[in-house]
């Protein structure tokens, strides 16, 4: 785990101020540059010593046979993972004839800083080799999101008090090899030697490698150039089949320096020929000339300017929170502001975490974000869902299921999952991705998407939900066999959160099929089915144990006998301690499930049945899953638990700064990121949608005096600022409708309202949680 301390707590950077080696795997995750589409984990310039060596590019993967111990009919037969891709980080320095080496010599000065308004990652070291000769170095690294294919480094060196001879071989280098796979089967598969040489080319200042992966059959293009400036320096050139090398000579005074601006850009292609691949990667770099390394970081600055002012959230009282949410909101728009429809991961591209597979996370819990501050970004994942749907359909016919089964792990949208339980059997991704798509939909009203994208994907899940779910002699329906969130509850009758969701999905494809009937008449669509849907989505089963005034998670869950929660104190996360046979049988939750549903769901509950199903879900839930927290934050604020949701949110935001999980090495955990925006905005701010309106019923905890936040609804950006006594909203661009609690208000454009706020009261007590699992306090963690 990361020390408390280990980045001082800043609003607007992450700094590292000495490097610990025995961290810099987790230090690689958390300096990590994407634009998503070319992702470059934060390691050294020099390469070595590294945790896990990374750069990707999305969707860019290696197929590798999935190993069953005994095989049964529909189970995948191929895998999928993230390849680590050809690298153009590597700089390397030689102080007259001895490599600069930070295990070696003696490391005066070393601190790392990520500049989230600049989009830089900013090193300063000062280094002094075993021979006594010092050198100062000063690197700034950039992935561009305005230029997708180019990233850039400035590299410059001078000698600290005597004149030094200086070699710097800048590279770049395919098969890399990889470290050793731990047994923690959230780490992804490495995969040995993924690429095979097709062409190598030499430039004037540097060289372009393409190569291709031995079983997909992706081409990968990667090139570097140089701009050189220092006196008296000499540049040679040489070029293998797996790795290119410019090198740098010269002598340098003390006063004198050298600089490099090495610019990389990076392409790939299913279809394209490898002539045409290396073109695109020349004409990348002709781009990148053009604009200069100045120009490449004013355009970065301007992009991100107009991020913040569109997608800021001000957090006041909470340091570390504030820091937090914004190191989340620059990640999780790393992850998918140029993905340009390709999976988004759920560790983004900082790391091999889940092999750089895309779950029900993106749709859950990135594209919320995306939709409020970016709607292109997650209109565009969408429209990457909606290029599966042939796959997608086929996984269903060979389920024996009508529409669309949508995978529960992929990179190209073929399922990879090998472990039926919490995998296939999350049927409930379909209804995430119906649910993204009325969220988006709600939020922007584009019609032209709903009907080319948005109407396609309710269809095929609706139809998916019909042949899944079936309607009993006394006419309720239901859907059996099948896994919720909740991954320690696997395989059930009726989950709750799942039959909510595919009602909630029916009904929207239903609606959708209305609004655009010709297009629905185009997919086949019919009057009985479109009615069909609606009366399965009346007649949803969803169980209470009327004894004990709370919802069943699923069918007769609260009679389940209880999990030993003493006995596993200090075993967390319990899929690494205890079998997955004693965890199925058990009232234990590895994530919110129940709770989840009241959020999405919400108007499936009442007030008082939110608060008891609350109670008693917080006693059972150990959080194994980093989606949880956020979640529970939002609905322990709404049933006025609002302490305890301030809580929640610190576990949310912190999970990689202070590496919770102690996972943070394979790569971010994009969806928590994420989350602590959905709990700031949704659980404070109280964001929801109430039929076709936005709604908006904050509260605050004693720990955060002041909450803003901005989000895009129909066109319009509102702004809104929560205090204890009073809400205030406003936008430049309006006019905006909306609900604030139960007031309809109406906002014009450059209006503003204030009205007062009453402190929300909890009608239960505050729940206890598992031994052990009590979320951090501020005092702990921050």
């Amino acid at each position: 785990m990361i020390e408390q301390g280990a980045f001082p707590v800043e609003p607007w950077h992450v700094r590292e101020t000495q490097l610990d080696l025995d961290l810099i795997a987790q230090s690689e995750s958390v300096f990590a540059l994407s634009n998503g589409h070319v992702g470059l984990r934060g390691n050294l310039d020099e390469g070595e010593p590294h945790g896990i060596p990374g750069s990707y590019l999305a969707g860019f993967y290696e197929r590798r046979p999935l190993p069953y111990a005994e095989a049964g009919y529909g189970y995948p037969e191929d895998g999928q993972s993230l390849v680590d891709v050809t690298n153009g980080k590597l700089i390397r320095l030689l102080v007259a004839d001895e490599p600069l080496d930070v295990r070696y010599g003696r490391l005066r000065a070393h601190e790392r800083v990520l500049d989230l308004r600049a989009g830089t990652l900013h090193r300063e070291l000062e280094w002094e080799s075993p021979a006594g000769a010092a050198v100062r170095v000063r690197s700034t690294r950039l992935v561009s999101f305005v230029h997708r294919s180019v990233a850039a480094i400035c590299y410059v060196v001078e000698p600290v008090d005597q004149p030094l001879r200086l070699i710097l071989q800048s590279e770049l280098v395919a098969n890399e090899a990889q470290p050793k796979i731990s047994g923690d089967p959230r780490v992804g598969e490495a995969l040995a030697a993924p690429l095979e040489a097709v062409s190598q080319d030499l430039e004037q200042r540097g060289a372009l490698l393409v190569h291709r992966t031995r079983r997909s059959g992706l081409l990968l293009g990667a090139g570097m150039d140089h701009v050189v400036e220092g006196p008296s320096t000499t540049l040679e050139q040489d070029v293998r089949e797996d790795w290119a090398r410019t090198t740098v000579a010269c002598t340098l005074q003390p006063g004198q320096q050298l600089r490099v601006v090495k610019l990389l850009s990076y392409g790939w292609s299913a279809s394209r020929s490898a002539p045409a691949v290396r073109d695109q990667v020349a004409a990348a770099l002709s781009g990148a000339r053009l604009a200069g390394w100045d120009g490449l970081v004013a355009d970065q600055r301007a992009y991100l300017d107009a991020f913040w002012e569109d997608a800021d959230v001000e957090v006041d009282g909470d340091a570390a929170v504030q820091q937090a949410v914004r190191f989340g909101l620059f990640h999780v728009l790393q992850a998918g502001a140029r993905a340009e429809q390709r999976a988004i991961s759920a560790k983004g591209l900082t790391g091999p975490g889940y092999d750089g597979h895309a779950f029900w996370d993106t749709e859950g819990f990135v594209l919320p974000v995306l939709t409020a501050t970016r709607p292109h970004a997650a209109a565009d994942a969408l429209r990457w869902r909606a290029s599966t749907l042939p796959a997608a359909r086929d996984r269903a016919r060979q389920l024996d299921l009508s529409g669309a089964a949508f995978p529960w792990r992929t990179i190209d949208g073929q399922e990879c999952s090998a472990y039926w339980p919490a995998g296939t059997a999350g049927f409930h991704i379909g209804a995430d991705i119906a649910y993204a798509v009325e969220q988006y939909r709600l939020a922007t009203g584009d019609e032209t998407f709903e009907r080319e994208t948005g109407l396609p994907l309710l269809i095929e899940t609706a139809r998916l939900w019909q042949s899944l779910g079936h309607h009993d002699r006394h006419g309720g329906w239901h859907v059996d066999g099948v896994t919720g969130p909740d991954e320690y509850s696997a395989v059930q009758d009726d989950n709750a959160f799942t039959n909510l969701m595919a009602a909630r999905n029916l009904r929207a494809a239903a609606e959708s099929c209305a609004r655009h009937p010709r297009a629905a008449r185009d997919l086949r669509v019919t009057t009985e089915e479109t009615a069909s849907w609606r009366d399965a989505a009346d007649a949803v089963s969803v169980h209470i144990d009327a004894e004990l005034g709370v919802h069943q998670q699923s069918r007769d869950f609260t009679s389940l006998s209880e999990w030993p929660f003493e006995a596993y104190r200090n075993r967390y996360p319990l899929l690494l301690h205890a079998p997955y046979v004693q965890l199925y049988r058990k009232q234990v939750l590895k994530q919110a499930d129940l709770v989840l549903a009241m959020h999405w769901c919400g108007e499936a509950f009442t007030a008082e049945q939110k608060a008891r199903n609350v109670d008693y879900y917080e006693r059972r839930t150990v959080r194994d899953s980093s989606l949880s927290a956020c979640t529970q934050a939002v609905m322990c604020a709404e049933v006025g638990h609002l302490e305890l949701a301030h809580r929640y949110t610190i576990e949310a935001a912190l999970i990689d700064l202070r590496d919770l999980h102690r996972n943070s090495r394979d790569g971010l955990h994009m969806a928590s990121l994420a989350g602590a925006w959905i709990a700031l905005v949704a659980g404070f701010g109280g964001m929801r949608t109430r039929g076709e309106d936005l709604l908006l019923d904050p509260a605050l905890p004693d720990g955060i005096s002041r909450l803003t936040f901005g989000v895009f609804w129909r066109g319009a950006h509102l702004h809104v600022e929560v205090r204890h006594d009073q809400v205030t909203l406003s936008t430049h661009d309006g006019p905006i409708r909306l609900l604030l609690g139960t007031e309809q208000v109406e906002l014009e454009q450059g209006a503003s309202l204030t009205r007062p706020l009453v402190r929300r009261k909890a009608l239960l007590p505050q729940p206890q949680q598992p031994p052990g699992r009590e979320p951090p306090e501020a005092s702990h963690i921050a």
